[in-house]
C-alpha cells in the first residue's frame, strides 16, 4: 500500500472520531463557565458599590482619586478568578491550575472582603480592596448556577439551574439590583444612586 493511500486512511480515521471528541470538550467549557459579558456586567454593578462606599467614607482624594480606584478594582475582580488561572509569565499562556479551584474558592474572597470592609474606616486603600473583593463574589455568583459549579468551601457546590450564556440577563439584573440597593442606602442623605453621578462629575 502507498504512502498516499496510508496517508489518506489515516486522515479519514482522524476526522471520524476528532469532532464529537472537540465538540464535547467545547460544549463542556462553555456549560461549565458564564459569558464573559456576563463578568464584565456584574463588575461594573461591584465597581458601583465600592465606589459609593469609598465616597461614604470621604475617600475621594484629588480628582476623586479614591473612588475611581475603587470603581476599577470592581472591574477587575469580576473577571479575576478567571485570569489569575492563566499563566501569564509562560509564552502560551495557558492555566497554571484547574479551571475553578483555587482561584474561585468562596472562602478566600469571602474573607477579603470581610476583613476589607471592616478595614474600611481606617484606609482608604481598604475600599480598593474591597471593590477587588466584590468583583470577585460576584464572578463566583454569576458561576454558581452552571453546572461544574463553585469551590465555596472544599468541593464545588452547584445549583445546576442554567447552562452558561443562557440566563446571563437574570444574573446581570440581580447584580445591578444588589447595586442599586447599595448605592441608594450607603450615600449621601437623600442623594439616591444618581448622587454617584453629581459627587464623581
Amino acid at each position: 500500500m502507498s504512502p498516499r493511500k496510508l496517508r489518506a486512511i489515516f486522515l479519514r480515521m482522524l476526522l471520524r472520531r476528532w469532532p464529537p471528541v472537540f465538540f464535547r470538550v467545547v460544549h463542556r467549557r462553555e456549560t461549565s463557565m458564564a459569558s464573559s459579558n456576563a463578568h464584565h456586567a456584574t463588575g461594573w454593578a461591584a465597581g458601583a458599590i465600592s465606589a459609593a462606599l469609598a465616597a461614604r467614607y470621604g475617600y475621594r482624594g484629588h480628582f476623586h482619586v479614591w473612588i475611581w480606584l475603587a470603581f476599577a478594582a470592581g472591574l477587575a475582580g469580576a473577571t479575576a478568578p478567571d485570569w489569575l488561572e492563566v499563566a501569564w509569565w509562560s509564552r502560551k499562556r495557558r492555566l497554571w491550575i484547574t479551571h475553578r479551584t483555587a482561584t474561585h474558592w468562596g472562602v478566600g474572597w469571602i474573607a477579603m472582603l470581610f476583613f476589607s470592609w471592616h478595614a474600611m474606616g481606617h484606609h482608604p486603600a481598604a475600599a480598593v480592596a474591597f471593590g477587588f473583593a466584590c468583583g470577585g463574589v460576584m464572578h463566583l455568583l454569576a458561576d454558581w448556577p452552571n453546572p461544574l459549579g463553585v469551590p465555596w468551601i472544599l468541593g464545588r457546590h452547584s445549583l445546576n439551574l442554567w447552562n452558561s450564556g443562557h440566563c446571563d440577563l437574570i444574573v446581570v439584573a440581580a447584580s445591578w439590583a444588589g447595586a442599586w440597593f447599595v448605592v441608594s442606602r450607603v450615600w449621601v442623605q437623600g442623594g439616591g444612586p444618581l448622587g454617584l453621578l453629581k459627587h464623581l462629575f
